[in-house]
């Protein structure tokens, strides 16, 4: 399976990571309903399951290949 966020260009994924961040900021002051605060959390577990740091964790990496990028 193809992962989609391959393609995705960098500055998609700062915009949606600011949507995240202004949906967890009014899900704190209880200003948006909850599905809001559904897509932040799933945004920021993909984000940081993405990292390479969590992949050279899970075996999906290899030290020497984040170097390289």
């Amino acid at each position: 399976m193809k992962d989609p966020f391959l393609d995705m260009d960098e500055s998609v994924k700062h915009i949606v990571d600011g949507v995240s961040v202004v949906a967890t900021v009014g899900t704190l002051i209880e200003m948006l309903p909850a599905i809001a605060a559904l897509f932040t959390i799933v945004w920021t577990a993909i984000r940081i399951f993405e990292t390479d740091t969590v992949q050279r964790m899970l075996g999906r990496k290899k030290a020497e290949d984040a170097v390289d990028q």
